[in-house]
């Protein structure tokens, strides 16, 4: 089944968030993941020991696998995480960056 969404889809305000030090238009009420996806972004961290690229994989906060650091604080996730104006999210540090 194919779902179509509608032309008149509301979305919340727009904000600006910084990625990485690159802008990045979001909008009010989604997630980090959200924001991150819909800008093409969907490495949000990379494995240390095997440098494997990691992003959303569970999108309900168990996993771990989003992990971002989010205005200098580590280990936020961002499938849990609602944007807000501002922001300044990297995507290569957290904390499973850091795995041994």
């Amino acid at each position: 089944m194919r779902v179509h969404l509608s032309s008149d889809l509301k979305r919340g305000k727009k904000v600006q968030i910084f990625v990485d030090g690159e802008t990045v238009e979001a909008f009010a009420g989604e997630t980090i993941a959200a924001a991150l996806l819909a800008s093409g972004i969907k490495r949000f961290r990379y494995t240390r020991k095997k440098g494997d690229p990691r992003g959303i994989f569970c999108g309900m906060g168990v996993c771990f696998e989003c992990l971002v650091t989010v205005n200098g604080e580590s280990n936020v996730r961002a499938c849990l995480t609602p944007v807000v104006d501002g922001m300044k999210i990297d995507t290569k540090s957290g904390w499973l960056a850091h795995e041994s």
